[in-house]
């Protein structure tokens, strides 16, 4: 596959003693988040030209940590862990503090995701649930606004439209399913069948039209929202909008796809996987069609020495892509941007 554009590794940052499961950029992009099976969460920030870690938070959570969320103003991190629990830090004081402990899910919690309006924390879990908390004006209290269980398997990640109250969410039941409030009830408007194997991670673009997944069956998709009306015999005005699978990505990767995420800068998307790699992937010029290509602009076969857990896209600072990996590592890299 040919390559246009450099994928380059900036800096290597080890302090983790075992797997790193997640890394999140906080909002002003001067602070990166990263978590594991040590139990930790590590908060790193520059210091002159290198990222160090500025703090450890611990003894928040018995069992792995899987994921890490942000909310929007920045002043607070979730993290959810095997042990069936979110914790939610709270920077105010000037260093991070357990605020709040969310339980719930019966069994390991696999992600967690704040909305941007900052009203909602969604959580979901292997006991095939996805949850809604709203979060009270103040954000120190955390109620349970809805239990959804469309899914019948394992659920892994999820993530907020960039604007409106809509929830997406990927499971091992190898679908999508999205979510949204309707009269104060939470409830499922549409299930995204197409991959073959568990669906491991999904993400929005910028204009919240697209979604991005990554799968066990070693492929990448691109579906595409259409409006009551826009398709023909599909869909009618005052229903649901209707998303279809637009672009299949596939020959990229040799084992299952960890995570995908679309940049809202450059519109790059990143994706990892358990062979070690990091691809990027980029949309051809087009209208905005129905089918839309999309080509790899740059990749990195070895970026690191185990399965990559997740990369994540700086939202400040154009190009700038942080990794982790089963080796313990987090690596940043810097994706020339034309």
């Amino acid at each position: 596959i040919a390559m246009t554009t450099a994928l380059q590794c900036i800096d290597n940052l080890k302090d983790h003693n075992d797997r790193v499961w997640d890394v999140k950029w906080n909002p002003k992009g001067t602070l990166l988040a990263s978590c594991g099976t040590d139990k930790s969460i590590r908060i790193w920030g520059k210091e002159g030209n290198k990222w160090v870690c500025k703090s450890i938070l611990q003894d928040g959570h018995q069992r792995t940590i899987r994921k890490v969320g942000w909310s929007p103003c920045g002043s607070k991190l979730a993290s959810a862990s095997f042990d069936a629990t979110i914790c939610i830090w709270d920077k105010s004081s000037g260093q991070f503090e357990s605020a709040a402990t969310l339980e719930g899910h019966e069994n390991e919690v696999k992600a967690v995701a704040w909305s941007q309006s900052g009203e909602y924390i969604a959580t979901c879990s292997r006991d095939k649930s996805v949850w809604i908390w709203s979060v009270d004006e103040e954000e120190d209290d955390f109620e349970c606004a809805g239990v959804l269980t469309t899914h019948t398997q394992d659920v892994k990640d999820i993530a907020w439209h960039p604007f409106e109250q809509i929830v997406a969410s990927a499971s091992y039941d190898d679908t999508l399913n999205l979510f949204k409030a309707d009269d104060g009830e939470w409830v499922s408007i549409a299930s995204l069948g197409g991959h073959t194997s568990t669906v491991w991670t999904v993400s929005w673009s910028k204009d919240g039209r697209r979604l991005v997944s990554g799968s066990g069956d070693k492929t990448v998709r691109i579906w595409q929202r259409f409006d009551p009306g826009n398709v023909e015999g599909i869909a009618t005005k005052g229903e649901n909008p209707t998303w279809k699978c637009v672009c299949t990505l596939s020959g990229y990767f040799k084992q299952p796809i960890y995570c995908v995420t679309w940049c809202h800068q450059t519109d790059m998307i990143a994706a990892c996987s358990g062979d070690n790699s990091i691809v990027i992937f980029r949309e051809e010029n087009s209208s905005n069609n129905s089918e839309p290509v999309f080509t790899a602009i740059s990749s990195a076969p070895n970026a690191h020495e185990q399965d990559v857990n997740s990369v994540a896209w700086n939202p400040v600072i154009p190009g700038l892509l942080a990794s982790c990996s089963d080796d313990g590592c987090i690596k940043l890299w810097n994706v020339d941007v034309d």
